[in-house]
């Protein structure tokens, strides 16, 4: 068992690595590219839309509409990953110490 936990360590490990590599990819690769959304050109359809989207779905379509806006956004998306990768590591080393405590002897105890 100790030989599984130091496996899943260490796939927590590589979660860890890959996942903070793959948020800062997304990161610095989504930053370099222009961003059109703050277009003065682009703020009267915008508007238009916003108002649209209000009027036919209310605050909470509103709300939806900024979420997925927010969503595409470069930093959104890495701290996204980062979260991910680290809450995978965590239940990594939480499985591995379950690992180890179960190949632990009882301490002399019957049962």
């Amino acid at each position: 068992m100790k030989q599984r936990a130091k496996r899943c360590r260490w796939a927590g490990v590589l979660v860890l690595v890959l996942g903070l590599a793959a948020a800062a990819g997304v990161f610095l690769r989504g930053t370099r590219d222009r961003d059109l959304s703050d277009d003065p050109a682009r703020q009267g359809f915008r508007r238009a839309e916003r108002q649209q989207m209000g009027l036919l779905y209310g605050k909470s379509g509103l709300w939806i509409d900024g979420f997925w806006d927010d969503l595409k956004q470069p930093a959104t998306q890495s701290v996204l990953i980062a979260a991910v990768s680290v809450l995978t590591t965590g239940i990594c080393f939480y499985f591995a110490r379950l690992l180890e405590t179960d190949d632990e002897p009882d301490g002399g105890k019957d049962g």
